[in-house]
């Protein structure tokens, strides 16, 4: 495979994404413009939108020209925890609170957020953001989730004084910027290539196990569907996490989950001649 061309996105009115975007640009150097707020490059292109995330469901047609879509945003809680973290858009269940539609799933590319989760963790690391930031994966949630190309969030949270952390944003555009030169550099052979493609089944919103083997090389994941989640979750849902997915799926990692979960999963895994792997 060619290297991707990339579309990195951001709202305007959002100070973390905006903020990143602003860091990214200085890395990576006066590109052509490509109307407001827009930067093309060999690679793809950077361009802020004044619509919220969430609802960047015209994506497609404003930039026809991509192959995948990096997210730059900020991450709310109530809980106001400190997290740097990763995720991709979709809504598992009958709502749609924040955007997209009910029981509609974004298109994945799990070898591509494994790349991005890397850099960003390493880009943390050096800069001692662990000691202040958890690190994680985030559960499937949030619009959009009409596009057919692949869209992954990339996101500093919870607060306010987080969105506007500057080595936060840094970290963040180091990441974006080291994920862009290794693709144009190597192309594909740039994403890992050590981990078995998996949706993840079970785990809190912020699931430590499925971001631990994803760190670990284990796993690459496509969606995620955290334990608050399941009691909708259907053969449908699980079809559509399958099937949109860039890289081939080959099974599920699932954690503690009822038992009729259970085996719903392992029924159709086994007829589609996936895996299970249970609690790895």
């Amino acid at each position: 495979m060619k290297a991707p061309r990339l579309g990195i996105v951001y709202s305007t009115g959002e100070p973390a994404g905006s903020g990143a975007a602003a860091r990214l640009l200085r890395i990576l150097g006066p590109g052509e413009p490509c109307g407001p707020r827009c930067s093309r490059y060999p690679w793809g292109l950077v361009a802020g939108f004044e619509a919220e995330t969430v609802e960047m469901e015209f994506l497609d047609r404003t930039l026809p020209d991509v192959d995948a879509y990096i997210v730059l945003s900020r991450h709310a809680s109530t809980s106001g925890r400190p997290t740097l973290s990763l995720h991709y858009p979709g809504n598992p269940g009958d709502e749609a609170r924040l955007g997209g539609r009910p029981r509609e799933l974004a298109y994945t590319w799990p070898r591509l957020l494994s790349l991005l989760a890397r850099l960003y963790h390493r880009e943390a690391e050096e800069r001692g953001l662990l000691s202040r930031y958890s690190f994680s994966l985030e559960a499937t949630h949030h619009g959009p989730t009409g596009l057919k190309r692949p869209i992954v969030f990339i996101e500093i949270g919870s607060t306010p004084e987080r969105w506007r952390d500057p080595e936060a944003q840094e970290a963040m555009a180091s990441a974006v910027a080291e994920a862009v030169r290794l693709l144009s550099e190597r192309g594909a052979a740039a994403l890992p290539t050590d981990c078995r493609i998996a949706i993840g089944v079970g785990g809190t919103h912020y699931p430590e196990k499925h971001t631990r083997l994803l760190l670990e090389g284990r796993f690459c994941y496509g969606h995620i569907f955290a334990k608050y989640v399941l009691a909708d979750l259907t053969e449908e849902v699980l079809a559509e996490a399958a099937e949109k997915s860039l890289d081939r799926v080959e099974g599920f990692v699932v954690l503690k989950i009822p038992g009729r979960v259970r085996r719903m999963v392992e029924a159709f895994a086994s007829e589609r001649g996936l895996e299970v792997w249970r609690n790895p």
